[in-house]
């Protein structure tokens, strides 16, 4: 098991910054993929930012620019800057890993979900 332990939520004026941070922790094959999602009540879960072991990023359309996800790769950590922040960006920010198991040709692939982040941005 794979535990994902967020930090650095908060409450920030409309333009302020952020900076929140994921630790993946526990029984770990190798974490692959991590990514940070967020939600507000009532509203799917929806991807902000992924990031390969390789560096490779992915992001959600309406926040590039604004959000920049990295990681530690030694520290099995996941960060992300969030700039220009705005109160539509009000949400719980959830990490989540990827743990890698080779089986001989094969990756088995497990899912990990931290317990949130709550951010909040007002106006």
């Amino acid at each position: 098991q794979v535990q994902l332990v967020e930090s650095g939520g908060g409450s920030v004026q409309a333009g302020g910054s952020l900076r929140i941070s994921c630790v993946a922790s526990g029984s770990i094959y190798s974490i692959g993929t991590m990514g940070w999602y967020r939600q507000t009540p009532g509203k799917e879960r929806e991807l902000v930012a992924s990031i390969t072991t390789e560096g490779a990023t992915k992001y959600a359309d309406s926040l590039k620019g604004r959000m920049t996800i990295s990681r530690d790769n030694y520290k099995n950590t996941v960060f992300l800057q969030m700039n220009n922040l705005k109160p539509e960006d009000t949400a719980v920010y959830y990490c989540k890993a990827e743990d890698v198991e080779i089986v001989g040709w094969d990756n088995r692939l497990y899912h990990y979900w931290g317990q949130g982040t709550q951010v909040i941005v007002s106006s």
